[in-house]
């Protein structure tokens, strides 16, 4: 089940799933994208918006949620 993850660093809110400790599915509402200030960079630097797959910022954030409990990765087959 998709859990909304804030983002320490500009406070943006996206949901998150994590399936395994590799597979992380996160969905960004257009508002989220919009507001971060990295994929903003990225952007405004000229890669597009489409291409721009992740925020270092935000993946510390998802990181963050799993070690608290806050999101539980949900794969049956885990060590």
């Amino acid at each position: 089940m998709m859990r909304p993850v804030e983002c320490a660093a500009c406070g943006n809110r996206v949901l998150c799933e994590k399936f395994s400790p590799a597979h992380t599915s996160v969905q960004w509402s257009g508002p989220s994208a919009a507001a971060c200030p990295v994929i903003r960079a990225r952007v405004a630097g000229g890669e597009p918006a489409g291409r721009v797959r992740a925020c270092e910022e935000l993946r510390g954030s998802i990181d963050a949620a799993v070690a608290s409990g806050a999101l539980e990765v949900t794969g049956a087959d885990l060590p």
